[in-house]
């Protein structure tokens, strides 16, 4: 009998050691549970409320293919005006632009954010959606972004995106990733204070007077003395809410966007988004108006909190392999696939064949914790994916000149 006990003992203490691992994951699924009630509450506004909503889209060597077919999605909403600022050197985006009924700026200035302004100082619609050139909009997307503004104090609305057409691993797991931000985060944000963190620039609706109030701050962005090249969405969505308006989430409105499909862009995108993440979020936190939106406040010391906390359990599963404990491994491989599963059920039960790909899902999202602590480390650095342009001597200037382009800027 004492031997047993003594066995028993053994065998207690020999997984004591994963202890602090089960504590952690407890934790981190109360964390989740937070957002994951409130969000579960959602639903989008409807109503009849309508206002004239224009559209500016920067333009920059887009696909020719997904430019059209994009800008006739625009198009078949019957929006009032569709402003495109396309960059000097584009001219096949130019020539494609000339066949629609559409406002076309061409700009010499380089970056992503003097393009926007540009295109809200050239709307005049009372309502104005910042649409990336690749966005592809559903039928109704301008009735659905209109709604939430009945309420005089929402200043910007976000949509619910997906990939377009995935192929691939990478573009299928960044189709997971969305659904899980729009049904989660988003979700929970909408309901908890109507203070979603971030309308992603692929489709964002703010009200014209607003834009042009913020203009001059949004263009006068610095971040420890370097200007800000990326980041304009998270730039725009602060702004409005420091102003003291609010943000919503309007899943109605679905959108999709080309994504890439190679794991070093895929992984240079992630990185300069992690940048610009923790450089709002920190700023954010460092101010009083954060705090007047206690939820949207929480989300982000979570969502920066994890970062760290997510590497535990692949260090884990490490140690559990060189101790070759493999009934561990396979318990903890097993509940990363179920647990995973759990958190993305809204996505599975539209796509169920992506159960398969949970065990990757999971294994990039390790890979994302390893990206956002290195964007961490290089916050002040300024880099483009898309965009041949940077931030030399505290100014954005053009690094490359694209190829057959009859400029030289």
């Amino acid at each position: 009998m004492s031997g047993l006990f003594d066995t028993t003992l053994l065998d207690f203490r020999y997984y004591l050691v994963y202890l602090p691992l089960g504590i952690l994951g407890l934790v981190r699924w109360a964390c989740w549970l937070v957002r994951r009630a409130p969000a579960a509450l959602y639903q989008p506004v409807k109503n009849d409320h309508f206002l004239p909503l224009g559209i500016v889209v920067p333009v920059y060597q887009e696909d020719p293919e997904i430019f059209a077919r994009a800008i006739e999605s625009w198009l078949a909403n019957e929006v009032a005006e569709v402003v495109l600022v396309i960059d000097v050197t584009d001219k096949a985006c130019q020539d494609i632009a000339a066949r629609y009924p559409v406002t076309v700026v061409v700009t010499d200035v380089p970056g992503k954010r003097d393009a926007l302004r540009k295109g809200w100082e050239a709307c005049s619609a009372d309502l104005v959606a910042l649409v990336d050139s690749d966005t592809i909009w559903a039928d109704n997307v301008a009735r659905e972004v209109c709604k939430p503004f009945a309420d005089p104090r929402i200043g910007g609305v976000g949509t619910r995106q997906n990939v377009y057409n995935p192929k691939g691993f990478l573009q299928r797991v960044n189709d997971m990733y969305l659904d899980y931000r729009y049904f989660d985060e988003n979700a929970a944000q909408t309901v908890m204070g109507r203070a979603v963190s971030c309308l992603s620039g692929r489709t964002a609706v703010y009200r014209r007077e607003l834009l042009l109030e913020i203009s001059d701050d949004f263009m006068a962005e610095t971040f420890l003395g370097v200007p800000c090249m990326s980041g304009d969405d998270k730039r725009l969505t602060t702004l409005i809410l420091e102003r003291g308006h609010l943000t919503y989430m309007q899943r109605s409105a679905r959108v999709w966007s080309t994504f890439p499909g190679t794991l070093r862009i895929f992984l240079k995108q992630r990185l300069r988004w992690a940048r610009n993440t923790w450089r709002s979020d920190l700023r954010a936190l460092s101010r009083r108006w954060v705090w007047r939106h206690p939820f949207l406040a929480y989300t982000m010391i979570d969502k920066g909190v994890s970062s760290f906390t997510l590497l535990f359990s692949p260090f884990f599963m490490t140690w559990a392999i060189i101790r070759h404990d493999w009934f561990f491994v396979a318990c903890l491989a097993g509940w990363w696939w179920v647990s995973r599963s759990m958190k993305i059920l809204p996505h599975l039960v539209r796509k169920p064949s992506s159960f398969f790909l949970v065990p990757g899902f999971v294994l990039v999202s390790f890979m994302m914790a390893v990206v956002k602590l290195c964007a961490l480390a290089t916050i002040r650095k300024q880099r483009w994916l898309t965009r041949q342009v940077s931030v030399e001597n505290g100014v954005v200037v053009r690094t490359a000149q694209p190829a057959g382009a009859e400029a030289t800027v």
